[in-house]
C-alpha cells in the first residue's frame, strides 16, 4: 500500500509540474513580440576596439648601488626618500684592513725603487771597468739585466699599490647619478661581502617625473599594438583619475609561462605631479582600431537566440561568429568579403509582422558594448531584440515536492 501511496503522489506531482509549464507556455505565447522581447535602436556612432593588460610603474632609470669591496658598514648618509647628486657619498664601510694593505704596498715601492738605485748604480760601474777591459762582456750583461729586473720590479710594486688605493677609495659608496633613493638594503653595522656577484646597497631613482609601465601582453593582441599608440591607464591609489601614456617599445623576447605566451610592451608617461610612484599596478589600455560614423549593433543583440526558430528567418544562422549566416541582400560575395575587414559573421533579430526574423550580419570591430555593422540588411533607425522581457519557465520541481521526500 505504501508504495501504491507513492506512486499515485508522484504522479500528481508531476501532473501539476507538466500543467504549469504549459500554463506558462501559453502565456508567454499569448503575448505579442513587442511586448515579450526587449529591443534597441541601431544607431550610427563611434566604435574604438581596444585590448588592455596589467603593468607595474617603473623609474626610467633605476640604478642599483653595489660595492666593489667587502666590509661592515660605518657611516651612512642616506635614508628612504632622500635627494642624492652626482659623486655625493651614500655610506662608508669599514677600511681599517684596506688601509693597512695600502700602507703595506705603499712600503714595497719605496722598497723596490731602493733596490733599483743599487742596480743603476752597479751597471754605472760595470760598465766603466768594461771599456777598461776590466770584466767580460758576461759580467756587464748581467748587470744591465738587474738594472731591467729592477724597473719591472717597481712598475709591478707601482701597480699593486695603486690597486689597493683604489679599493680604498671604494670604501666610500658615492652615488652615480643625482636623483631620489627608493630602497636602502643595509643598515649600521652590517656586513656586505662583494664576492662573485655585487651586493646591491641603496636604489637610486634617477628621475620620477618621467615614468614607465612595464605590461604584458597576449600574443594574441600583440600583433595590433603599434609604437606612438596612445595608452590610458588607471592605478588603484587614484581610481577615479585616467593618466595617458604613450607605447615605447615592444620587446621581441616573449614570456612563456604554463604554454601562455605573452609580450612585453614598455609604455612612457609624463609624471609631473609625481603623485604616480614606482611598483604600483597599472591597468592599461591601448586603442587599436576606430571606426568613426559608423552603423552599429549591441552586443546584446548578438548574443540574443530565441527559444525556437524564428519566423522569416535562416534557421542556419545560430548567433554571431559562427560564419555560418548568408552573405549581405543585395551586395553579393564581392561586397560582404571586400567590407569584412577583421571582422566575421552574426545574426540579429527584428521583429516583422508579430514574428522574430533572423537576419545575418557581417561585423567589424568591436568595443565590447558595441559592434559596427559592415555588411547585411540592417540600417541606422531598426529595432534589434536585446533580450527577453520573461523569465522562461525552468520546469524544475519546486522545493515544496523535494522535502515530501
Amino acid at each position: 500500500m505504501k508504495s501504491v501511496h507513492k506512486k499515485w503522489l508522484f504522479a500528481v506531482l508531476a501532473a501539476a509540474l507538466l500543467g504549469g509549464a504549459l500554463y506558462g507556455y501559453q502565456q508567454r505565447e499569448a503575448q505579442s513580440p513587442e511586448q515579450r522581447y526587449k529591443t534597441q535602436v541601431i544607431d550610427t556612432g563611434a566604435v574604438t576596439q581596444s585590448v588592455s593588460a596589467n603593468g607595474t610603474l617603473n623609474p626610467v632609470v633605476l640604478v642599483n648601488v653595489g660595492t666593489q669591496v667587502s666590509g661592515t658598514v660605518t657611516k651612512l648618509y642616506v635614508d628612504f626618500n632622500d635627494k642624492v647628486r652626482k659623486g655625493q657619498p651614500l655610506l662608508e664601510l669599514d677600511d681599517a684592513l684596506l688601509a693597512a694593505q695600502a700602507r703595506q704596498s705603499a712600503a714595497n715601492v719605496k722598497n723596490v725603487a731602493a733596490a733599483l738605485d743599487l742596480a743603476r748604480a752597479g751597471e754605472r760601474r760595470m760598465q766603466a771597468l768594461y771599456a777598461q777591459e776590466y770584466v767580460s762582456r758576461q759580467e756587464f750583461d748581467q748587470a744591465v739585466q738587474a738594472r731591467r729586473s729592477s724597473e719591472a720590479q717597481l712598475a709591478q710594486a707601482t701597480a699593486a699599490a695603486e690597486k689597493d688605493r683604489v679599493n680604498l677609495g671604494y670604501t666610500v659608496i658615492r652615488s652615480p647619478v643625482s636623483g631620489v633613493v627608493i630602497d636602502r638594503v643595509v643598515d649600521l653595522g652590517q656586513t656586505v661581502a662583494a664576492s662573485l656577484q655585487t651586493p646591491t646597497l641603496i636604489k637610486i631613482a634617477q628621475d620620477l617625473s618621467e615614468m614607465r609601465i612595464d605590461s604584458s601582453f597576449a600574443e594574441a593582441d600583440v600583433a595590433k599594438i603599434r609604437e606612438g599608440q596612445k595608452v590610458r591607464f588607471t592605478v588603484d591609489a587614484f581610481p577615479n583619475r585616467l593618466f595617458e601614456g604613450q607605447v615605447q617599445q615592444i620587446r621581441l623576447n616573449p614570456t612563456n609561462q604554463q604554454n601562455v605566451v605573452t609580450y612585453n610592451v614598455r609604455i612612457s608617461l609624463a609624471n609631473p605631479e609625481q603623485i604616480l610612484l614606482p611598483g604600483m599596478t597599472a591597468y592599461v589600455t591601448i586603442g587599436v582600431a576606430r571606426r568613426d560614423e559608423v552603423l552599429r549593433v549591441p552586443n546584446a543583440a548578438l548574443r540574443f537566440k530565441p527559444d525556437g526558430p524564428p519566423a522569416g528567418g535562416d534557421k542556419k544562422a545560430d548567433g554571431p561568429g559562427n560564419g555560418s549566416g548568408p552573405p549581405a541582400a543585395g551586395s553579393g560575395e564581392g561586397r560582404g568579403k571586400g567590407r569584412k575587414r577583421d571582422g566575421s559573421a552574426g545574426t540579429v533579430y527584428l521583429i516583422e509582422q508579430g514574428a522574430l526574423k533572423a537576419v545575418a550580419v557581417q561585423l567589424g570591430i568591436t568595443d565590447n558594448r558595441y559592434t559596427e555593422v559592415v555588411g547585411g540588411e540592417l540600417k541606422a533607425g531598426d529595432k534589434v531584440v536585446v533580450g527577453d522581457n520573461i523569465t522562461p519557465t525552468t520546469g524544475k520541481p519546486s522545493s515544496v515536492g523535494m522535502r515530501l521526500f
